[in-house]
């Protein structure tokens, strides 16, 4: 896990994406280790709540296009579900500390988890179009369940950078503060998260996510498909190629 960092800090886990080079893009290997790590503390009574964050600049820039093996592309795709059903079923708060960018599958794994606590230099991006795919991790579910059909829809069809100021008051995440003011703020709300009862914070999780999140299966496994068929298409591997060489790319629909 030589990508992720993970340590105690007394009933908290804190667990750090670790690539701040590529401003914490993510590799299917990547992705894979984080699902397991979320998955073990669900199994440590000594753990009451695990905090996300990323080094360097960034939460995380989203799938690693530099490095993908897109000949098997459904493998990165289930590997963030993976680590989505991991932060839903494990019976702790997880906490995400943006500070940065949290933009494609980082976005959705940001908004996967149960409190989303950022700083005002964070934002976040559904960039996939931009790129020529469409959103996963369980965005198509994870946003309009917090913010509505019309702002999910903006995000996702246009690609845009959301300031986190503006993510908080449209109720995508739970709070906004200072840079300076993240880590107070995070210790804070960790305390108070592992002072509080566990079992009933336990169910109460569990009941929400079912409330609002029913329907989590079918819209994994709609992206799924919808995803591998985009990766498969003219269009993305005309993204990659303008990524690698820095210009925008031309997109001719096919």
């Amino acid at each position: 896990m030589t990508f992720i960092d993970c340590h105690r800090d007394g009933p908290v886990l804190r667990i750090t994406l670790n690539r701040p080079h590529v401003l914490n893009a993510v590799t299917e290997g990547v992705l894979d280790d984080l699902a397991e790590l979320i998955t073990e503390a669900g199994d440590d009574p000594d753990v009451r709540v695990l905090v996300l964050s990323g080094a360097g600049r960034a939460f995380s820039s989203g799938a690693d296009l530099t490095v993908g093996d897109f000949s098997s592309p459904a493998g990165t795709i289930e590997a963030a579900n993976r680590v989505v059903r991991a932060i839903r079923a494990v019976p702790r708060p997880v906490v995400a500390a943006v500070h940065g960018p949290a933009a494609g599958v980082g976005c959705s794994i940001a908004l996967a988890c149960d409190l989303v606590l950022t700083s005002t230099s964070a934002f976040f991006q559904l960039a996939f179009v931009n790129v020529g795919l469409m959103p996963d991790g369980g965005a198509t579910l994870l946003v309009p369940a917090n913010i509505g059909r019309a702002r999910a829809m903006s995000l996702a069809l246009l690609g845009e950078r959301l300031p986190a100021t503006t993510a908080a008051q449209w109720g995508l995440v739970y709070r906004v503060v200072e840079p300076e003011q993240l880590r107070p703020a995070l210790d804070e709300l960790t305390t108070r998260l592992s002072r509080a009862a566990p079992l009933a914070l336990t169910r109460t999780k569990h009941a929400v996510n079912a409330a609002t999140l029913g329907d989590l299966e079918d819209s994994l496994a709609r992206e799924l498909t919808g995803q591998s068929a985009l990766l498969e298409s003219a269009d993305f591997h005309a993204a990659v190629a303008a990524f690698a060489e820095k210009r925008t790319p031309d997109f001719a629909g096919r």
